[in-house]
């Protein structure tokens, strides 16, 4: 038994460092594990009241403001716009190395970009117009570009930050909202070359059409619009799929009489595990069978080595647009448990040990069905964290409704399939509409919780010093300590926070940067309509923090 705590507690020690950062931030989520956590302890809470801005860096682009995650690589941060402006800067001064100008497409639809990926010495990311672009490391040249799909055909586009994994670029696109069939797809990083392409809903003959009826598998939706990540030892990349289409109405892609209880509409709103060599499905696990309600589970993937049950297990720890949040065996694909993080909820009343939803409350055709979370989720596309110190995952929550009126309109390739008005409206009687949450993981307990009186829409960011940053629309950039809550700085930025701020050190010093702007349109826009006494500002600045020099 003594040998057993002495093994779990070298093991848990190991896993401490699995997915943490330290000089560099080399990925959209830090490292492919996803834990936004920087094992950088220099700014701590002993000395946070002292930290201020180092340097500043404008870009110029205010299309929809910045909403990208900056890379930190060797000194260098690489940074993009929301019209794919590219920037290579020196991230201990801020000085202009090279920039990068995407052409403007001519195509309409959303503007946003929220991140690059750095690898095999070039920089990736994706376009509006659903290319993938390679430009040199080190010059901004541009080294190669290939075509993902047709936009005019799919209305689809890529807003995520590229996955570099074994030699390739995988990507996710967006269209879950749309007619359109989605698919990840993976490019070799040194030319380009198509690796490999594994569509989210599986055609005739394939595993998973049967849950499908007729041929609404063409348009069922489905996009993994989001970042995956990795596990390089297990070899498997891991992705969440967006909801199944049409979002509010499913008479026309489920069969009467189905059972809702598992596998529907595979494979939407659901967590996949991929083989990193060939993209062939390992695993997978459908947190919403017949998604009715646009909760897909697009959103990062956390992959985190905790004792379980008295048992080290290499889990995986998912969150989707309701909050409900799925632990998994990550090698396995095993079900281990799931908690749900909003206060109010009336969606579902619960979910049994197995992780079948209980008690659904679907909308009905032609009638109004007030459904929370709203369809904006519990949690917004911005990303949780993750620290090994404290064991807990840090979570901004919102909380608002939708009244949700379905409509049985067809499928037009392509075009939004959403099929129902469904106007946010905030909660009554309640005088804040988010919190920050530390959440365990394990035993699926929140450990406490921050209020806000309007909404977060940042991703957190959290260090070894114990601290939590994020921010806020107000334009306030703000640390917690990680194991109280309590707020322990902040400062105002000039601009409402909506991308994701990271930690770095160049020459032993560290550094904290975020990006800013309020995101106007889409969630942003409709949130802010919300609060017509409010005017959340836009921008497009990088502001990066650090202790006084001498100070340290």
């Amino acid at each position: 038994m003594r040998f057993l705590t002495i093994l779990l507690a070298v093991t848990a020690a190991h896993a401490q460092d699995a997915g943490a950062t330290r000089a560099d931030w080399a990925h959209n989520g830090g490292t492919p594990f996803s834990w936004r956590y920087s094992a950088l302890d220099q700014i701590n809470s002993s000395n946070i009241n002292r930290l201020t801005p180092a340097w500043l860096f404008q870009t110029g682009d205010y299309a929809e403001n910045l909403q990208a995650t900056p890379i930190v690589v060797d000194g260098v941060m690489y940074l993009i716009t929301a019209r794919a402006r590219v920037f290579a800067l020196e991230a201990a001064t801020g000085r202009e190395i090279w920039h990068y100008r995407y052409p403007e497409p001519a195509v309409g639809g959303f503007v946003g970009n929220r991140g690059v990926a750095v690898g095999d010495g070039k920089v990736f990311f994706g376009t509006k117009n659903n290319y993938i672009v390679a430009l040199d490391q080190k010059t901004g040249r541009e080294l190669w570009r290939v075509n993902t799909d047709d936009t005019r055909q799919c209305g689809c586009n890529i807003t995520a930050a590229p996955l570099v994994a074994n030699g390739k670029v995988i990507i996710g696109g967006t269209g879950g909202d749309g007619a359109h069939r989605g698919y990840i797809t993976a490019f070799n990083s040194k030319n380009g070359r198509l690796a490999w392409r594994w569509y989210v809903i599986p055609g005739p003959g394939e595993k998973g059409n049967e849950t499908w009826k007729g041929d609404s598998w063409r348009f069922g939706g489905g996009s993994p619009w989001l970042t995956g990540s990795y596990d390089a030892a297990l070899n498997l990349v891991y992705w969440g799929t967006g909801n199944a289409a049409a979002d509010f109405y499913d008479a026309d892609r489920v069969a009467p009489g189905t059972d809702k209880g598992k596998d529907v509409n595979l494979f939407t709103a659901s967590v996949v595990a991929l083989d990193a060599d060939t993209g062939k499905l390992r695993w997978y696990h459908q947190e919403v069978p017949d998604d009715i309600w646009d909760y897909d589970s697009s959103y990062e993937v956390l992959l985190v080595d905790r004792v379980i049950r008295g048992r080290m297990r290499q889990a995986l720890v998912h969150m989707n647009k309701s909050g409900l949040t799925s632990v998994l065996d990550r090698a396995t694909g095993e079900f281990l448990g799931a908690f749900s993080v909003p206060e109010v909820r009336n969606w579902i009343t619960g979910v049994t040990e197995d992780g079948k939803l209980v008690g659904r409350n679907e909308p009905e055709l032609g009638k109004t069905t007030t459904i929370c979370p709203s369809a904006a989720g519990a949690k917004s596309w911005n990303s949780m964290a993750y620290s090994p110190r404290t064991g807990y995952l840090y979570v901004p929550v919102n909380e608002m409704c939708n009244d949700v009126t379905p409509n049985n309109r067809g499928p037009e390739e392509g075009r939004n399939y959403m099929n129902a008005e469904f106007p946010m409206k905030l909660i009554p009687e309640r005088t804040t509409h988010s919190h920050v949450d530390a959440w365990d993981p394990v035993t699926g307990k929140r450990a406490w919780s921050m209020p806000y009186k309007y909404v977060l829409l940042a991703s957190m960011l959290a260090t070894a010093g114990d601290l939590v940053f994020t921010g806020n629309p107000e334009g306030e950039f703000f640390a917690l300590d990680g194991k109280s809550g309590n707020k322990l700085w902040s400062y105002q930025t000039g601009a409402g926070h909506r991308g994701g701020a990271v930690s770095y050190a160049v020459n032993g010093r560290q550094y904290i940067a975020t990006t800013t702007g309020w995101h106007s349109s889409v969630v942003g826009g409709a949130v802010a309509a919300l609060f017509p006494d409010q005017d959340w500002r836009l921008g497009s600045t990088l502001v990066v923090f650090a202790l006084p020099e001498g100070s340290r």
